[in-house]
């Protein structure tokens, strides 16, 4: 065990016996399993869990009010949303009531628990008299999210691989080609060009879908107007910078 508890919320007491499964094989210790959402909301206030998965269709209150309610009663939990629902209005919705990480179904066992990992390792090194502050990942995930690209692409973690290599190692930035795009590939067992393409989809998508006045707004510049794309190089520097000004 690593000391770690999740609790479980699926529209089906079989579907939260095979997530059992596959999380008990990371070492977590299962609080509770529920396919009621009033009910799971008022184990979780009893018991505390450091993570929730839950799906959006549950009985009784859905996925998206329990999370309201969770974060309503103060509960500091990592809340991870798995489900087959994964429109970008469905998960902006999410995210906005207060979920830390998006999962589309079919859903891969050691990505998932690599997912419950990171959250799992957020920073609480005290800043400004003690106030916990929020982990590298679920602000760049927030960006994303909040920028139109949706967390079931492949570029998706791509990119925030990239964001995270450039906020430690800035200088890899002038290198995007022979070494951030082979890093990230090796990470993900992928080639180096797959990964290049798999960025430049990720943010035509969010181009694609209008989202320029989000992006400008987010990244606190007017950086882009019209039909005007950044690089891969630029976006990933543009969101490192952004990330290393609110860490100083």
């Amino acid at each position: 065990m690593n000391g770690k508890r999740v609790m479980i919320l699926q529209d089906s007491e079989e579907s939260c016996d095979d997530i059992e499964e596959y999380i008990r094989k990371g070492g977590y210790e299962i609080t509770g399993k529920f396919t009621d959402g009033i009910t799971a909301i008022s184990a979780a206030v009893d018991r505390k869990p450091d993570v929730i998965i839950t799906g959006l269709v549950l009985t009784g209150y859905d996925g998206i009010r329990v999370i309201e309610k969770i974060r309503e009663a103060g509960l500091k939990t990592k809340i991870i949303v798995l489900s087959a629902l994964n429109r970008d209005d469905i998960i902006a919705k999410a995210v906005r009531a207060g979920a830390d990480y998006f999962m589309a179904k079919p859903f891969n066992e050691e990505t998932l628990l690599k997912r419950i990992g990171e959250i799992c390792e957020e920073e609480t090194r005290p800043r400004d008299g003690g106030i916990r502050t929020t982990s590298l990942d679920e602000k760049i995930s927030k960006i994303f999210i909040n920028v139109g690209i949706p967390p079931h692409i492949k570029g998706y973690s791509f990119l925030r691989e990239g964001v995270k290599m450039a906020v430690e190692d800035p200088g890899i930035i002038n290198s995007i080609t022979k070494r951030l795009y082979p890093q990230i590939g090796e990470r993900y067992q992928t080639s180096a060009s797959k990964v290049e393409r798999a960025i430049r989809h990720a943010i035509e998508v969010a181009w694609n879908r209008g989202r320029i006045e989000s992006i400008n707004g987010i990244l606190g510049v007017r950086a882009y107007v019209g039909a005007e794309k950044p690089t891969n190089g630029e976006f990933i520097a543009l969101v490192a910078d952004k990330m290393m000004l609110e860490r100083s």
